[in-house]
């Protein structure tokens, strides 16, 4: 596999950051003279790895500050979250990514009845860590996918992923969950599963495993919400995942909100991450319509610049 190197020091890199060509500072002879996206059309399909999943390079997150079933839409008044996810269908987005700790399942549910069920991508997670969810007990993924299903009023989900893993040795630990969705995708009850990391070893170990069909990855050129403050070192290892077939999806583009108020920053970021021809599609927290409109017309901007 190609490993990624960083040809300036951090000075240099941290310039190119201010004029938004740090992509250009990570040389991957894997991918060198390839154009990853087919346009400059923002809302693309594109593949997630090997998945067999098709859906749109830019995907809206439910989960904006989410934690025990509650997230900024589920707190905001209901009829402004319906119509900032009609919005985003509207537009061409084709990717909804939903969780167990954010509490959006219903809201979703909802908004599928005026959508065309087998145009989207939907996507949910299941936690299996302590907290997160309000009840103490961890029932099989069979059962809560099984909820999962009457919650979002579906015959199937497309991505089921096991949510916000850290330790090391996650793909141990996580064996008989795995081997039950992977029953589930066998069933058509899922079409494909995976893993959402929040250490660099979890993702290291997300590499080593071939059950891992499509990966939740935390990246920016910024290290904000990242699991390492260099980026390099991260975006090695997505550029490993890539190359061995996996779906890679990149989360946190702005730092978890860090930089939301900072246009510069979100268009270094929008173009780094599509620079890098490592991430299949990128998903963003939106809050309201105007910021559907916003990304989509950045990311437009960043995929011209990448194409010369």
């Amino acid at each position: 596999m190609g490993k990624i190197k960083l040809n300036m020091d951090r000075r240099n890199f941290v310039r190119a950051l201010s004029l938004g060509t740090a992509h250009l500072l990570f040389s991957n002879p894997l991918q060198a003279g390839q154009s990853k996206y087919s346009s400059t059309y923002p809302l693309q399909k594109v593949k997630l790895g090997e998945s067999g999943i098709e859906t749109t390079l830019v995907g809206i997150g439910t989960g904006v500050h989410a934690g025990d079933r509650s997230a900024f839409m589920t707190r905001q008044e209901k009829e402004k979250s319906l119509a900032l996810l009609q919005h985003a269908w509207d537009k061409g987005v084709r990717f909804f990514d939903c969780a167990d700790t954010y509490g959006t399942h219903g809201l979703m549910a909802e908004a599928l009845k005026n959508m065309d069920r087998d145009e989207l991508t939907l996507t949910s997670k299941i936690w299996v860590r302590g907290g997160g969810i309000p009840e103490p007990e961890r029932p099989d993924a069979d059962v809560v996918v099984d909820r999962f299903r009457k919650e979002l009023d579906t015959d199937y989900i497309d991505l089921v992923q096991i949510h916000c893993m850290v330790e090391e040795n996650w793909t141990e630990t996580q064996k008989k969950q795995m081997d039950i969705l992977e029953n589930l995708k066998a069933k058509g009850i899922i079409k494909a599963h995976g893993v959402s990391v929040h250490s660099l070893e979890a993702m290291k170990d997300a590499l080593k495993s071939p059950w891992v069909d499509v990966i939740h990855v935390r990246i920016n050129p910024y290290g904000i919400a990242m699991d390492k403050p260099d980026p390099e070192e991260v975006v090695e290892v997505i550029n490993q995942l890539h190359q061995s077939g996996k779906g890679v999806i990149g989360m946190k583009l702005v730092g978890n909100g860090d930089y939301r108020d900072q246009s510069d920053k979100i268009d270094n970021a929008i173009r780094f991450v599509l620079g890098l021809k490592t991430v299949d599609m990128v998903i963003v927290g939106f809050e309201t319509i105007d910021q559907v409109d916003n990304y989509i017309a950045r990311t437009e901007d960043a995929l011209r610049a990448l194409q010369g």
